[in-house]
């Protein structure tokens, strides 16, 4: 009953997002216009809310939804709140190796952009679990070396940048996050992803329940620790990596929507991962919105409100858990 209430609330209050979504920005349209763009609408409006704006806003919700559930599984696997895609370098490797494809190949294929950043976002985990010597069993460890991983992969983006100075507009889109210019032809670069990954998550979801009791007594109970947390893991860094192939590094949302979901709904993990990526698809669409209509026709990268948002977050975060 409180999942059904919750959902419908955050429905509601993303309906809102969605109808600001289309009707405000440079050219700022009313609802009646856009019910009656298809009949009688100038071929402005049509472009705008057709070619522009409807694939923003849903490019913008699935890639919000995508990021809450990686931030949702990587936290249950290492058992840390502050645990997410983003802390643990996993998003900064991920747009290392897409700068590098656009800096390197700039007339690649666009559909060759989601498996630059999965090699670089499964390159980061190997990294960062051959650098952990207690690979899982201590969290803290996963999160302070992935920290450190960031700012490196992050270093390094900035000398390529340096490097390659006429490069560096579509290499910068990607490294703040951004949905701008995101049209039809990306939505397969993640829909697909979510389509298989989605429900892959939900049936993971009372083994996670049964590993939240301790690696200890979940094994005795059956259940096969390592390989749930090595497929739980993959399926979180594929989803970051994708997220970040759309629109580039988006910091905070995999680690704010999953500890609002269980702030609401406790330590079930299905009302959590549906809560979650809903409060994801939100955050993202409302940092959008919010970039987009702050100054137009000047359009923000819709990352930077989102950090603002998180990093304060984080930090009252890090002042709660002692182990920190």
């Amino acid at each position: 009953m409180r999942l059904m209430s919750v959902s419908i609330f955050l429905l509601l209050m993303w309906a809102l997002l969605v109808s600001l979504s289309l009707t405000q920005g440079a050219v700022v349209l009313s609802l009646s216009d856009i019910w009656s763009v298809w009949q009688q609408g100038t071929l402005t409006e049509h472009f705008v809310l057709w070619n522009h704006r409807l694939p923003r806003m849903i490019i913008a919700t699935l890639v919000g939804m995508s990021l809450a559930l990686s931030g949702c599984m990587v936290q249950s696997v290492v058992r840390n709140p502050l645990a997410s895609p983003d802390i643990l370098g996993v998003t900064s490797a991920a747009a290392l190796a897409v700068v590098g494809l656009l800096i390197y190949w700039p007339d690649a294929n666009v559909h060759w952009i989601p498996f630059a950043a999965l090699i670089g976002g499964f390159s980061a985990a190997g990294l960062l679990l051959l650098l952990t010597t207690k690979r899982l069993a201590e969290p803290s460890h996963l999160a302070l070396i992935g920290l450190a991983l960031g700012a490196l992969f992050s270093a390094i983006v900035d000398y390529l940048l340096s490097k390659y100075p006429l490069e560096i507009n579509g290499a910068m889109l990607w490294m703040t996050g951004s949905v701008w210019g995101r049209n039809w032809s990306h939505l397969p670069l993640i829909l697909p992803w979510l389509m298989v990954l989605v429900p892959g998550a939900i049936y993971l979801c009372y083994r996670l329940d049964v590993l939240s009791l301790g690696q200890e007594k979940a094994a005795s109970l059956g259940l096969k620790v390592t390989h749930l947390q090595v497929v739980t893991l993959l399926m979180a860094i594929a989803l970051a990596s994708v997220s970040v192939s759309v629109c580039g590094a988006i910091a905070f949302v995999g680690l704010v929507a999953p500890h609002i979901a269980r702030f609401l709904m406790g330590g079930r993990h299905f009302p959590v991962i549906i809560i979650a990526m809903l409060l994801g698809a939100i955050i993202l669409l409302a940092a959008d919105i919010f970039a987009r209509a702050i100054a137009p026709p000047l359009e923000f990268p819709a990352g930077i409100f989102v950090a603002m948002i998180g990093a304060p977050y984080f930090i009252f975060l890090i002042t709660r858990y002692k182990h920190w």
